[in-house]
């Protein structure tokens, strides 16, 4: 009885904060980094084609544009494009699909877009901008996580003695506890060699979401529901954060320089 009044409570503590202090996937932060590590390998073509596009926006600045965009009810139908969520150990290929679309869906339709020399100027911008986004949401393991609990958001934990919930935690919480910038977070991303690089770009984006899907069990395993979460947390999990957000960012670089190489 007593632990299901706490839960409760944490449950009331967790809705309070996040209802006070709303924050899109993977945070401003993230997608900042993930948009700034992809501008380092790009090709110069690919640059030029994306600075003309973008009439001179960064990666960086417009990698939060999917999350902007929810406010406005004209792009709902949007929301699925930034996840897909799969029971433990099943392939994306077996798994049953949300008719209204998913990650993966709205990753290769803003490629197939962006691909179309008939698209719109219009069109190639949102496009650019949502894909840009999107692949950085693609490595961040609990937008890969389970259905019954809508990638971690109905777990509940405390954050430094907040509620709020595992999803939140990963998106955000981690990130901002080392308090640095995105420039920051670039600058301080792990030195890789070109075969490194290489070996990172391997593969597809099905292939890069079972990766990510490989994390899952180790973030749910991390934690238990209730559970006061806070330095040690942290200190354990930034690398494999840093990480997510690195493999992001170069295989970003990797799909843009295929569209516009």
């Amino acid at each position: 009885m007593l632990k299901q009044v706490f839960l409760i409570f944490i449950f009331i503590l967790s809705t309070n904060y996040i209802n006070a202090n709303p924050k899109p996937n993977w945070g401003v932060t993230g997608h900042r980094t993930v948009g700034n590590i992809a501008e380092k390998h790009l090709s110069k073509k690919t640059k030029r084609k994306i600075n003309k596009l973008l009439q001179g926006e960064s990666l960086a600045f417009v990698s939060t544009f999917g999350d902007e965009i929810k406010s406005d009810k004209r792009y709902r139908k949007f929301n699925p494009w930034h996840y897909v969520n799969l029971p433990f150990d099943t392939k994306y290929e077996d798994s049953k699909k949300n008719p209204k679309g998913d990650l993966i869906t709205g990753i290769n339709h803003c490629i197939k877009v962006l691909k179309n020399k008939q698209s719109t100027q219009e069109n190639k911008i949102f496009y650019l901008k949502f894909l840009i986004h999107l692949i950085g949401d693609l490595h961040q393991p609990l937008h890969v996580g389970k259905f019954d609990d809508k990638g971690g958001n109905d777990f509940q934990v405390l954050w430094h003695n907040k509620g709020t919930n595992l999803h939140r935690v990963w998106d955000t919480h981690i990130i901002e506890s080392w308090n640095m910038s995105y420039v920051e977070l670039s600058l301080n991303a792990k030195k890789l060699s070109k075969q490194q690089v290489h070996s990172i770009q391997k593969g597809n984006i099905l292939e890069w979401m079972h990766e990510s899907q490989g994390l899952v069990k180790q973030v749910y395993s991390s934690a238990k529901i209730g559970e006061k979460l806070s330095y040690k947390y942290s200190y354990s999990h930034f690398n494999t954060v840093r990480s997510q957000l690195q493999k992001a960012g170069i295989r970003l670089a990797k799909i843009l320089n295929s569209i516009y190489g």
